[in-house]
């Protein structure tokens, strides 16, 4: 019986390990509870959403100051609202137009101030970008691949015992991209052991900002379930510096003006952006050389600017037959010109990016742009919460998508997934696979 009562003990001590509390490690929690289950609304219906605030699991009252905006727009409407029980309801109103309202909440309890939000929809279907892709944008792209095809491939490759183990072996590479030097670190990792013509190969760009390749070891069972995987870096940084210098090289390069996302943005020919969405399909080039290759699939994926950078791979390379992308950033960034909500990076009229010149630049690296020129199924997941990626330019690139689609769409979610969703991911890809 003793024996019996310490491992009840110790598998409640793991599972508390494991699934900790809700939310993670805090002392209170916000439930925010629209009267349309999936917190979905037609335009000219009104909203209402039950607010309810917990300190310690216990419900506390206070006065609920909140307001209410478009999706990243400033607040158009504000109230107050008196929590009794813990609870509230407070009305949103309604749109004319299709959107996102985001409802701003926050409460004083103990002397300390609690803040939350929670976003509804409205005809979300109807949501359609503001940017509009230019005559000869396909050409301008088309001639761009083509002067890239004249360099030649080439790459160096080594072993990285330390993140290999019995299942997978890995490798660091450094891909040359052109002759301006550019380049890429990736790291691959492949099924140890698998045979020439095996396996299916997938290409994950990373999300936005200069640091380490952080995904390369969590994503192990791409390789543990038979495919070849690389996650790159897009800044020719060696992945094996310390962290100590990606901080200072961070503070130098990438921690104002959107930084590199925003480096010669008046010139669509010398665009940061330019080397790295031409480098997407040299990486494809070296994944369909390799020989453990299945000569059928090669699949594209990633999330934020990772999801953005799957997507355009999808549109400008015809060997991509799969695309899985979580909340695209770099969607209808021109947007916020007109004072719309605009994708991720958030450029702003004092960042000069809406210059009349950087106007012109921007439609040719938008993702709404690639997003029409896709022809290959497509997986997209984004909640509505997300403040980074907001869900009007998530709709805006599902909704000019006129390929086979399917969409995973979890309201709570801000800029996250869970890992049931990317592991679901890698489900939808082993279901298509040719």
């Amino acid at each position: 019986m003793k024996r019996m009562l310490f491992l009840l003990t110790m598998l409640c001590m793991l599972t508390a390990v494991q699934a900790e509390n809700y939310p993670y490690r805090s002392d209170y929690l916000w439930v925010t509870v629209p009267d349309h289950a999936d917190w979905l609304y037609k335009t000219g219906e009104t909203a209402t959403v039950e607010v309810q605030f917990y300190k310690y699991g216990i419900p506390r009252d206070g006065l609920v100051e909140w307001e209410v905006g478009t999706d990243l727009l400033p607040a158009d409407t504000k109230g107050s609202v008196q929590l009794k029980n813990g609870r509230a309801k407070i009305q949103m109103g309604t749109a004319k137009k299709p959107c996102f309202r985001d409802l701003r909440l926050k409460v004083i309890v103990d002397g300390t101030t609690y803040q939350h939000h929670v976003k509804v929809g409205f005809s979300p279907e109807r949501i359609q970008p503001f940017t509009q892709e230019p005559k000869d944008f396909w050409s301008f792209w088309q001639q761009q691949l083509e002067e890239a095809k004249a360099f030649p491939m080439h790459y160096s490759k080594e072993y990285v015992k330390e993140m290999s183990n019995d299942k997978v072996e890995a490798y660091r590479l450094k891909i040359d991209l052109d002759r301006e030097r550019h380049s890429f670190y990736a790291y691959l990792l492949m099924p140890r052991g698998a045979k020439a013509g095996s396996c299916p190969v997938v290409l994950t760009p990373p999300g936005a900002g200069v640091k380490p390749i952080r995904d390369a070891t969590t994503r192990r069972f791409y390789p543990e379930n038979g495919f070849i995987r690389m996650a790159l870096d897009i800044h020719g940084l060696n992945p094996t510096l310390s962290e100590e210098v990606f901080a200072e090289i961070r503070a130098a390069f990438d921690n104002h003006s959107n930084a590199y996302l925003r480096q010669g943005l008046e010139d669509r020919n010398h665009y940061y952006m330019k080397h790295v969405y031409l480098g997407l399909v040299r990486c494809i080039d070296i994944l369909t050389s390799l020989t453990e290759w299945d000569g059928r699939n090669v699949i594209m994926q990633g999330g934020s600017q990772g999801g953005a950078l799957a997507l355009i791979g999808t549109a400008l390379d015809p060997r991509v037959t799969l695309c899985s992308a979580n909340h695209p950033a770099l969607s209808d960034m021109a947007a916020g010109s007109a004072d719309l909500t605009s994708g991720y990076p958030h450029f702003t009229k004092e960042s000069g990016a809406y210059s009349e010149a950087c106007l012109k630049t921007l439609p040719y690296y938008d993702v709404v742009n690639f997003a029409r020129h896709i022809k290959v199924p497509v997986y997209l997941t984004w909640g509505y919460n997300d403040n980074v990626c907001p869900p009007t330019t998530s709709y805006a690139v599902w909704n000019v998508l006129k390929c086979e689609k399917e969409s995973l769409i979890t309201p709570i979610n801000e800029h996250w997934t869970t890992d049931a969703t990317d592991k679901g991911q890698m489900q939808w890809m082993k279901g298509r696979l040719k």
